[in-house]
C-alpha cells in the first residue's frame, strides 16, 4: 500500500538517509553488544548465571527499545 503523495508527505534526502542509518547502528550496537559485554564483564558481585541473566536482560530491553524508538521516527517521519 502507497502513502498518498502531496503536501503532507516529504523525503529525507540520501544524506540525511546515511546519517541517520551511521546513528542508528552506533546506537544498536553500543546498546546491545556494548552494555551486554560491560554487565557480563564489570558485575562481579554476581555468580555466571546472574550476570548471563542481567546481560540478557539488558539486551532484550535494549533491543525492544530501540525497535520502539525506530518505530516512533518513522512515525514522525524523521526516518
Amino acid at each position: 500500500m502507497q502513502e498518498p503523495t502531496g503536501e503532507g508527505t516529504r523525503d529525507i534526502g540520501w544524506l540525511r538517509a546515511l546519517a541517520s542509518a551511521i546513528v542508528i547502528l552506533a546506537v544498536g550496537f553500543s546498546v546491545l553488544v556494548i552494555g551486554t559485554d560491560y554487565a557480563l564483564s564489570e558485575l562481579t558481585g554476581l555468580n555466571r548465571h546472574g550476570r548471563v541473566a542481567v546481560a540478557t536482560s539488558i539486551f532484550f530491553v535494549g533491543f525492544f527499545a530501540l525497535a520502539w524508538a525506530l518505530r516512533w521516527l518513522q512515525h514522525r517521519r524523521v526516518i
